[in-house]
């Protein structure tokens, strides 16, 4: 929806379906009844993600007026869309497969082209277009070979932009790919994405765009600026204690836009150097430990030092050790909580990324993106409709 401080959505990823037929039918279910309860007068938007087999069938040219023709009827419209997840992301062990093929492959090249093609006829007149999509690959896969595989990601990455470049230049539509860090990707946090973006993105994009467009490096930046962005996933720059303002500041200063917020939380607790407190918080944090999705744990140490874990099992081997004194754990739990009991939530760093798109319009986008509601333990779960429309609600009552 429609709010003075940004277009408000949810992302789809929450609902199951990897064929179109199949997530189409769980959007109709779903989406009327959570606009009723958020944005009944309005139009409501909608943070659409489409698997790769579904994408396939939805750029077919009637599938794709069928799918326009059910939103406008709905009230509904697309403006962003999650290119993150590839294949099946629920029901199944997703974990690293998530990043699954990553930016060093045509694959996701070609899915990524797809689902701008298909955004750029969803997308309402006058709007920019969004698709957030993975840190570049995943780090432990081939650990000794993360630059040659940086390399060439970076250069799927210039790819798309010269393909957005073409789109905008033929049809007018302004498309941007959002690079979303999070822990264990390639580009982790704030300061790698700026790392890449400076030291791999802008000269790899500008040597490839003098060659083939003969453009000068100061007209290639400004390219590489215009269409690829940043996805500012609130949830995995908490888990890394990334000081939001800070990291901000950075990434304004060097001219690189914020395309979406994601308004997300992760879990997080203080350790007590009591061994039967520590035992207390290892089985609440076992509820949380399942085999879905990557949890990947960042501890602080006494020491102001991170100690990373690929994953909640790797930390709770570890919770006796002396030297952490709080855990954060990727784990995207619901906005409007902010204590689980003997745990709470980040739910502090979404509200001042909130606080920061009143004052200062950090995006035009923002997107709440808890995708746990399958998996969360049986006492969190609640019913999904008033569950995303009470998360919206929160968030709308934030930014107003």
């Amino acid at each position: 929806m429609y709010t003075a401080n940004g277009h408000l959505t949810y992302c789809t990823n929450i609902h199951a379906g990897e064929s179109w037929s199949a997530h189409f039918k769980v959007l109709q279910t779903f989406l009327p009844a959570i606009k009723e309860q958020v944005a009944p007068l309005q139009r409501m938007g909608i943070g659409l993600r489409v698997s790769e087999e579904a994408s396939r069938t939805l750029i077919q040219p009637a599938e794709l007026a069928a799918f326009k023709d059910w939103l406008k009827q709905e009230q509904l419209y697309v403006f962003t869309m999650n290119g993150f997840p590839y294949g099946a992301f629920h029901q199944t062990s997703v974990k690293d497969l998530v990043h699954q093929p990553d930016w060093t492959t045509n694959e996701r090249l070609s899915y990524t082209k797809r689902l701008f093609d298909i955004l750029a006829v969803l997308l309402p007149e006058g709007m920019h277009g969004s698709i957030s999509t993975s840190p570049l690959s995943y780090r432990h896969w081939e650990p000794h070979n993360c630059q040659e595989r940086r390399n060439v990601a970076t250069q799927n990455i210039v790819a798309a932009a010269i393909y957005l470049r073409q789109i905008e230049q033929e049809k007018g539509i302004h498309l941007h790919l959002d690079i979303e860090p999070e822990p264990d990707g390639l580009l982790e946090n704030g300061d790698e994405f700026l790392d890449w973006y400076i030291n791999d993105l802008i000269p790899t994009g500008s040597r490839l765009l003098s060659a083939a467009h003969h453009l000068s490096d100061v007209e290639a930046a400004g390219i590489l600026k215009r269409y690829i962005q940043l996805c500012y996933d609130v949830c995995h720059f908490a888990v890394g204690y990334e000081q939001h303002e800070e990291i901000i500041e950075a990434i304004r200063s060097e001219g690189i836009q914020i395309g979406k917020i994601q308004a997300s939380a992760a879990i997080k607790a203080s350790m007590s150097p009591l061994r039967e407190d520590r035992n207390q918080l290892k089985e609440v944090f076992n509820a949380f430990n399942e085999d879905t999705y990557l949890h990947q744990v960042i501890a602080k140490t006494t020491e102001n030092g991170l100690i990373r874990y690929r994953d909640l099992p790797d930390a709770l081997l570890d919770v006796d050790n002396p030297d952490v004194e709080e855990w954060r754990a990727h784990f995207h739990v619901p906005l409007f909580i902010d204590n689980y009991g003997n745990i709470a939530s980040t739910q502090n760093d979404v509200r001042q990324i909130l606080s920061l798109q009143r004052s200062a319009k950090l995006s035009d986008y923002i997107e709440v993106e808890t995708y746990t509601w399958e998996v969360l333990p049986q006492a969190l779960k609640m019913p999904l409709v008033s569950s995303v429309a009470r998360e919206i609600n929160w968030v709308k009552d934030q930014i107003i």
